[in-house]
């Protein structure tokens, strides 16, 4: 069978990717969420697992009977749990390749190749195959084999120092942003490869790594003209006007550095005599002169809650009351968008959640399945691979197969 054709019918999801199938090996966050964008698009993932499963599906959890971050982070794919350490099994995962699009893991740069599934090994059986790694530092230098994490990366390179208060310690960004815009790189990458692959004929190694994400996420930071001293002010924030501030009740999150916004914050909030002076009519000298205004707009703001400026302001100064991720669930601009769906999972039962992070217009994926429980599809991959049922139970009995 020919690489790309692994996908039956029964499987295909439509979206621009219908039709690719993906082996995902890897573990947590970053090289999960990407696989699971590539499933939006309507890519076959089946997520390898080994015997112990992936980590994410241990975290702590108010659902008793899965991971809430396993669920949100792996929809829309198949599961299959191997042991890659037991030679049947590895068997079984060169069989996958051989039929593959796409392999994606997060091994460790030195793991690959003892495991026998690096890049050069797989191949050798498959040169059309799209091989994405996701790791902590990249492929050389002295850090490539250290165990990479998002916080570990957010501090190493300076997003916490920049995050915290001037005159505070570090801060951590929570949401895991490294790992998740490291995913948005593992979607980009494969697709690009996938898209060469169409005039070349051959697939690829690609190289994601958290490290360059971090770096990426702060490319606007990142520069350092000839001259300028090593301690240069790099903070992006407007002087504390653009920012969250309290109201009567709540919190409101406000963004006035243009002239035109500034304005129109200025009048809806009875504060027109700022509007008019001079000392105050840029981006810059708002944030000189931030210990004068602030306290005035705080004032401002005491005379009615979040949710009542955020209507009163509506289009003409971009702002948002604070809210908890649950409004999202029925938040009219989500519903609008069709931003969540309902799961059905064998083992949590029903649940909304995300899906779908790009819209296409032509080429509509399906609504995506939950993500799945553990060794849930390993009978049917088995089988579309050509694995007979009783290869698959001698596996089972051998260890190799969960």
């Amino acid at each position: 069978m020919m690489p790309g054709a692994a996908t039956t019918a029964a499987q295909s999801t439509g979206g621009p990717l219908a039709g690719v199938r993906v082996l995902d090996l890897s573990a947590y966050i970053a090289g999960p969420y990407g696989c699971t964008l590539l499933a939006d698009q309507g890519a076959d993932v089946i997520k390898v697992e080994p015997p112990t499963g992936d980590n994410l599906r241990k975290y702590p959890s108010t659902l008793d009977a899965e991971s809430r971050a396993f669920l949100g982070v792996n929809r829309g794919k198949r599961g299959l749990v191997l042991d890659l350490k037991n030679p049947d099994a590895l068997a079984v995962l060169h069989e996958l390749a051989r039929q593959a699009d796409v392999l994606v893991h997060n091994f460790r740069p030195s793991v690959p190749a003892r495991l026998g599934i690096a890049y050069e090994q797989l191949a050798e059986l498959n040169p059309r195959l799209i091989y994405c790694a996701v790791s902590g530092y990249g492929e050389q230098g002295p850090l490539k084999d250290k165990a990479g994490y998002d916080q570990v990366l957010q501090t190493m390179t300076g997003m916490c120092a920049l995050q915290g208060k001037a005159d505070g310690p570090p801060e951590i960004l929570y949401g895991s942003i490294v790992d998740y815009y490291a995913s948005s790189m593992v979607a980009a990458g494969v697709a690009s490869a996938l898209y060469e692959r169409e005039r070349s004929g051959r697939g690829q190694f690609v190289g994601v790594s958290l490290l360059r994400s971090a770096l990426a996420l702060q490319s606007a930071r990142l520069i350092w003209a000839e001259g300028e001293p090593r301690n240069i002010g790099r903070d992006m924030r407007s002087g504390g006007i653009t920012g969250i501030h309290p109201t009567g009740d709540g919190y409101l999150y406000i963004s006035a550095n243009t002239p035109h916004f500034w304005q129109a914050l200025c009048e809806k909030t009875g504060l027109s005599d700022l509007a008019a002076n001079a000392r105050y009519d840029s981006v810059r000298k708002r944030a000189e002169h931030r210990d004068e205004i602030v306290p005035r707009l705080h004032e401002a703001l005491r005379a009615r809650s979040a949710l009542e400026w955020e209507a009163w302001f509506g289009e003409a100064v971009p702002c948002a009351a604070a809210r908890g991720v649950e409004d999202m669930f029925d938040f009219p601009q989500v519903q609008a968008e069709n931003m969540i769906s309902t799961f059905t999972h064998p083992v949590v039962g029903s649940y909304q959640g995300f899906a779908q992070a790009i819209k296409f217009g032509r080429t509509a994926p399906g609504t995506p399945s939950a993500a799945p429980a553990f060794g849930e599809h390993s009978e049917a991959v088995l089988a579309e691979a050509g694995i007979s049922p009783e290869r698959a139970e001698a596996l089972r009995v051998g260890g190799a197969l969960g």
